[in-house]
């Protein structure tokens, strides 16, 4: 995370929002001569456990079970001019938000997998599609069992989450301003949105 206290992200339930909302992650393991990472979706089943699943033959996913492990998730970064200032001598920078996850992987049974699978689509259908939303009923028969064996799911107990908002909430108010009216000419509105808020607190 970013050592520049500014950008410190400290509520542990925001965050969790955060990776919630978000929902996909770079989750990183590494053996004794390996490393790998998996990218994945990403479930926040309470304060303190999170799941994902991955294909059995990635290669990460031999690594996983009891080790430790790090989840990287972010969003809403964007490229800032440093000719986005009134200031003077200025230099360009990137925004960002962050939050990362340590903990250790446990492998899921079967029926654990199953019910993951389930609640990440209940969860994700329910926001994208929640007119129809897609369950497993409509497959037909023993093609779900049968997919699912190709995949392997995991559950973090969650040691630490730490986070970054770097939106420039150190500079003075003319200062962001005229990154706002930088990110929004630039097309990147959402960015915009995200230091216009961290700056007002709103």
């Amino acid at each position: 995370m970013h050592p520049n206290k500014s950008f410190a992200w400290d509520d542990r339930g925001e965050m969790l929002e955060f990776v919630a909302e978000r929902a996909f992650a770079h989750i990183f393991v590494g053996g004794p001569d390996e490393r790998a990472v998996v990218h994945a979706p990403i479930l926040v089943v309470d304060d303190a456990t999170v799941q994902f699943h991955a294909f059995r033959n990635n290669r990460a996913a031999a690594l996983l079970p009891s080790a430790p492990i790090l989840a990287s998730i972010t969003a809403l970064d964007a490229y800032q001019s440093a000719n986005w200032y009134v200031s003077p001598n200025q230099v360009p920078t990137w925004h960002y938000q962050a939050v990362e996850i340590e903990g250790t992987a446990r492998l899921l049974s079967e029926s654990e997998l199953v019910e993951h699978l389930d609640r990440l689509s209940e969860v994700m259908e329910n926001r994208f599609s929640p007119q129809a939303p897609w369950t497993r009923a409509k497959m037909e028969p023993g093609k779900f069992e049968a997919m699912i064996k190709a995949l392997s799911g995991f559950e973090i107990a969650v040691d630490t989450v730490r986070g970054t908002r770097k939106f420039n909430q150190h500079k003075p108010a003319e200062d962001i301003a005229a990154n706002v009216r930088g990110l929004a000419d630039a097309g990147r509105r959402d960015v915009a949105d995200a230091v216009s808020r961290q700056w007002t607190g709103r």
